[in-house]
């Protein structure tokens, strides 16, 4: 086997943490052969559930696990991490709009910015899964001087597998027939799932079906999938959120094989978004886990009006925690 990574999840009591655990502790994320150290963080009142968690991952006798660390301190969690999950983020409650949420998660990350900037690994990789996503990638990544950039991620995958789950749907076709899908933006509902590119068991997408409904109630559909989920079953996305974070990682670890992802990263002023924007692009990863933002995708004046409309919220939202960034 190989020398075993340290992967770190925060928030790993809760419903996205407790569904990811497993998915990396049998070899999903990083291979069959790659052995882990989960470091799992949590905050003080989840202490005791932490324990069970980790109770039930000793029981599930994993040959691949080689050590647990459960704490409630960030630098202990983040002591040498290779690969970071930051689930672990502050729910919207009664009354609170997407400001109020930003303000609220903004603290958090940024003291897991800094223990990751002193602590974490030389080689480490961060996805940030706890909403808002892009905005808490931001602001962790500027609390973290002295990790590239480029280290730092956002979980768009969910917003992505959605997206390739409606085209398959309703072609009556599997997913694994779907490609070429991208998601453009904030991980919110003005996200814009583009199938520009995409096809559907090798047909455009855009001959494949009629633009009304690309332009219409595919967009709402994938738009407000968390809510829609949230009234059925009367919680959140957690499994599946959960999964988007195994595949995003995935692909970053062993690359996409000139496949196209979508991955919120700090721009670089392509497709004129300001740079440092955690914005999601079109992306390709390569074999030594280089994440590519795609070049002279086609971009239309619809594209580029949902561009410019997340372009504006994710503004809107740094000028929110400009004291943290």
């Amino acid at each position: 086997m190989l020398p075993p990574i340290r992967v770190a999840i925060t928030g790993a009591a809760g419903n996205i943490g407790y569904s990811l655990l497993w998915r990396i502790a049998d070899g999903s994320c990083f291979g069959p052969d790659q052995p882990v150290i989960l470091h799992l963080l949590e905050v003080p009142g989840a202490l005791e559930r932490l324990e069970g968690v980790v109770m039930e991952v000793v029981d599930s006798a994993m040959p691949l696990v080689q050590g647990i660390v459960a704490t409630d301190n960030a630098r202990t969690a983040f002591d040498g991490v290779n690969q970071a999950f930051l689930v672990g983020s502050r729910p919207r409650g009664p009354g609170m709009n997407r400001s109020d949420l930003v303000a609220a998660n903004g603290p958090i990350f940024v003291g897991q910015g800094q223990a990751l900037n002193e602590v974490a690994a030389s080689d480490v990789r961060v996805i940030v899964v706890g909403n808002p996503c892009n905005t808490n990638c931001l602001i962790a990544q500027r609390n973290a001087r002295d990790i590239p950039p480029e280290r730092f991620t956002a979980m768009m995958r969910l917003d992505h597998n959605r997206a390739a789950g409606q085209l398959a749907q309703r072609a009556g076709v599997p997913v694994s027939q779907v490609s070429g899908v991208a998601i453009w933006g904030n991980h919110a509902d003005t996200m814009y799932p583009d199938v520009t590119r995409a096809t559907v068991g090798g047909v455009a997408a855009t001959e494949r079906f009629e633009q009304e409904w690309l332009r219409g109630a595919f967009l709402d559909t994938v738009a407000t999938r968390g809510a829609a989920i949230i009234k059925a079953r009367g919680a959140s996305s957690a499994a599946s959120a959960a999964s988007a974070a195994v595949d995003h990682m995935h692909d970053w670890w062993f690359g996409t094989n000139g496949g196209v992802v979508s991955m919120a990263l700090p721009s670089r002023g392509q497709y004129g978004v300001p740079e440092g924007l955690v914005f999601s692009f079109p992306c390709r990863v390569g074999s030594g886990g280089a994440v590519e933002v795609i070049e002279g995708w086609p971009v239309d004046a619809f594209c580029q009006s949902k561009i410019d409309q997340n372009v504006a919220a994710l503004l809107a939202e740094r000028e929110a925690v400009a004291d943290l960034v």
